[in-house]
């Protein structure tokens, strides 16, 4: 094939030199001069390293020679410095990158055209077989396709710079500085060790701060060589003294690129053209080379059906780099929020910032550096081992709210079962819960169980609005009690609002009954899903008054049945979160339009029930931190929401996202609701209880130890395994109190033997 590659850098290079292997004529256009390059220093994967190996050995070698390698990871937090080992890392400088990859090319003829722009793309996708794009984030060939590629670019919050100090650190170096603007972090690794060429060697320096910081502080007035020297000023204990350089550097914020297609006919999109990933979690370059990697395995020696070779590669690479960027813009907010960790016990502080991505986890920690993750368990409060003290987790650490306290940090998350008649709790309900609370964590929560008949969700829920469901309620807890002692069992509180007199989840999620309806009240007069669900009745004064009435006499009831924790529900777009969010509180009185009308409701029925529920027993709040809408409850919000219940006496808040509205657009992923409680604890120093697509024990300790929950709430993995605390522990090797198994299940504490392999 005649191959076209739209860009000179490393990606575009390294597709260019496979293709060329193949036995494909290629040409490459680059606008800059041979030797032109932004950045300093590349870090590449020991992964990356090895598909470059069995795909040429040549480039493998060259490379190998040039790499500077390190383990260790030093944080630096208010002077004191921490270091973590066992990372692994190699790096070389980006100019001997592209130098390597030039020669690569000359000699498999690769035809090199620098300091000339590229034709039309349209030209191009008409004269070669295959245009492959690798021009970068500000791609023209994207651009010129965007109607098909479907880009969409996102900016950060942040500034930063890359520089470069003539040095070699020892290590990857991550430094904080808390000026009188605001904080600024130094990112700086090494990529050129002390040599004839380098008699000092040569370090990446990228100087990172959020906007407002770095406004405040005038580094928007500053040329390249001020900005250098100020930011030496400001990290000159980690440089050394020594100055830093640029290299046409300019302050600029990280820009996310994501395409709903990475191909059209015969053009292709590679590297950053295609998707972009924040350096704080590797190098661009590392994805533009794996690009490389799957592109030419994809398109082989040519193909008969090239777009379905291309809808190879993308369905190859697609996942890993949908994962690289979810962990990327994790880290990404990590670091634009660090304000709000710089407080933390610095070997917190420093675990946190070691698994801020969540690729890196507790026990992923253990194993690279033990020592270090060990010195962090036990300033958590984990009990130091010995002979008769068997390590413990910090899962298995107890939590203590208000007069309660919880033997371990699991919890089992409330979960819907649509299985009760006329409200009332059966013998499903009984094995549900009771096979949960005998499974061994700290906490078990009922579903939301409703306060009226007409607060219910469908005609399955449960309800705390007559003596017979809190009879039953209480032969529940009274199960609970006297089968798994030490487990706490809470009851939450809610009403349906707009979302009710709905048909049970497998029948219809979300779609009215059939017949039996029964009339909704809401914040305004809003559906749920226009067109589909009924029409709500905006609440009055008077019924305003009932519910408030429904929600104290239920919380009365719970307190005689015995429950040990009270949750009131304001998340999920039932009739508490209605008034919250702006989306579905359109309200012109006295309770809406600020947030602070919007919270007036919300809080005059935490108060009732706060009345009516005993003194010394915890009450904690669960909350939407954000609608994943346009126009929603925003981040801020939910800090200030948060503070205002805990300002009226809530113990904790149970921090859930969404389901607010029907258009809403989640960010799924492993844990993606932690980042939201992780911000209101942090800002507030009130507890959290953490929830989401949390399904291993070890990101239950990852969270924990990082300081981002409190205590953690599984569903879904409660279900699949009612023994999942349990199990958890014999994983762990704990057998300690914070997870005994029930005397009769004792034989059962260890894993059966299986089948020869």
């Amino acid at each position: 094939m005649r191959v076209a590659v739209v860009g000179g850098g490393p990606g575009g290079l390294y597709a260019a030199a496979l293709l060329a292997r193949q036995g494909h004529g290629v040409e490459v256009w680059e606008r800059g001069a041979p030797e032109d390059t932004f950045g300093f220093g590349v870090v590449l994967s020991d992964e990356t390293l090895g598909g470059i190996e069995r795909a040429d050995t040549a480039v493998h070698a060259a490379l190998s020679a040039e790499f500077v390698r390190w383990d260790d990871v030093d944080v630096v937090h208010r002077g004191r410095l921490l270091t973590s080992g066992g990372h692994g890392f190699a790096a070389l400088g980006r100019r001997r990158l592209l130098e390597i990859l030039h020669e690569r090319c000359a000699v498999l003829g690769v035809r090199l055209r620098f300091r000339t722009p590229a034709p039309d793309p349209r030209t191009l996708a008409g004269s070669f077989d295959l245009v492959v794009a690798a021009d970068g984030v500000h791609s023209a060939v994207r651009d010129a396709g965007a109607a098909h590629f479907g880009p969409t670019l996102t900016s950060g919050r942040c500034r930063y710079i890359w520089l470069a100090a003539d040095f070699a650190l020892d290590a990857f170096r991550f430094e904080i500085a808390e000026t009188g603007h605001g904080v600024m972090q130094l990112h700086a690794y090494p990529y050129a060790r002390p040599g004839p060429h380098d008699p000092s060697g040569s370090s990446t320096a990228i100087v990172e701060m959020r906007e407002e910081v770095w406004r405040a502080a005038g580094f928007d007035l500053c040329d390249e060589a001020e900005s250098a020297a100020r930011c030496a000023k400001v990290f000159a204990e980690a440089l050394r003294g020594r100055p830093l350089r640029g290299n046409r550097s300019a302050w600029t914020r990280f820009r996310t690129v994501v395409n709903t297609r990475w191909s059209h006919g015969n053009v292709v999109l590679l590297g950053d053209a295609a998707h972009t990933a924040h350096f704080s979690i590797g190098s661009g370059t590392k994805l533009a080379v794996e690009d490389a990697l799957a592109l030419a395995e994809a398109v082989g020696a040519g193909p008969d059906d090239l777009p379905a070779a291309l809808a190879a590669y993308e369905a190859a690479r697609r996942p890993a780099v949908a994962s690289t960027q979810r962990a990327a813009a994790a880290s990404m907010r990590w670091f634009e929020e660090l304000a709000g960790y710089t407080a933390q016990p610095a070997r917190q502080f420093a675990f946190n910032l070691l698994t801020r991505s969540r690729r890196v986890t507790h026990e992923n920690l253990r194993l690279r550096d033990e020592r270090f993750t060990s010195a962090v368990e036990r300033d958590f409060g984990c009990p130091e081992e010995g002979p008769d003290q068997p390590r413990t987790p910090p899962m298995f650490t107890p939590f203590t709210l208000r007069g309660l306290t919880l033997r371990n940090r699991v919890v089992v998350s409330p979960m819907d079962m649509y299985a009760a008649e006329d409200g009332v709790p059966g013998d499903f309900h009984l094995v549900h819960l009771g096979a949960r609370a005998l499974g061994g964590a700290g906490l078990v929560m009922t579903e939301m169980v409703c306060v009226s008949a007409e607060g219910r969700i469908t005609p399955g829920c449960t309800g705390l609005y007559a003596q017979e469901q809190a009879d039953a309620w209480t032969r529940i807890v009274r199960f609970v009690h006297a089968s798994a002692p030490g487990t706490a069992f809470g009851v939450q509180l809610g009403h349906s609002g707009r979302k009710g007199s709905t048909r049970v989840m497998w029948e219809g999620m979300d779609d009215p009954l059939p017949e039996g309806n029964w009339p909704l009240v809401a914040a305004s007069p809003l559906p749920y899903r226009p067109g589909v669900s009924a029409v709500p009745g905006a609440l009055d004064a008077a019924g305003r008054a009932a519910v408030r009435s429904d929600f104290a006499a239920a919380a009365g009831r719970a307190a005689d049945c015995g429950f040990d924790l009270l949750e009131l529900h304001c998340a999920h777009g039932y009739l508490l979160s209605g008034f919250l969010s702006p989306l579905t509180n359109h309200r012109t009185d006295a309770y809406g339009g600020p947030l602070e009308n919007r919270l007036r409701f919300p809080l005059e029925v935490f108060d009732a029930v706060r009345a009516a529920w005993p003194a010394d027993r915890p009450m904690t709040v669960r909350l939407s931190a954000t609608d994943w809408a346009p126009g929603g409850t925003s981040a801020e919000e939910a800090v200030e929401i948060a503070a205002a219940f805990a300002a009226r006496g809530a113990d904790a808040i149970d921090v859930s996202t969404g389901q607010v509205v029907a258009d809403e657009a989640p960010e799924y992923g492993r844990s993606y609701q932690t980042p939201y409680a992780d911000r209101i604890r942090n800002a507030l120093g009130v507890p959290v209880i953490a929830v989401g697509a949390i399904s291993s024990w070890d990101d239950v300790n990852s969270l924990l130890l990082a300081g981002r929950a409190d205590l953690c709430a599984l569903g879904r993995p409660h279900l699949y395994d009612p023994q999942w605390t349990l199990h958890a522990a014999a994983e762990q090797s704990y057998a300690g109190p914070a997870a005994p198994w029930p005397a009769p299940y004792r034989a059962g504490s260890r894993p059966p033997p299986t089948g020869r392999g």
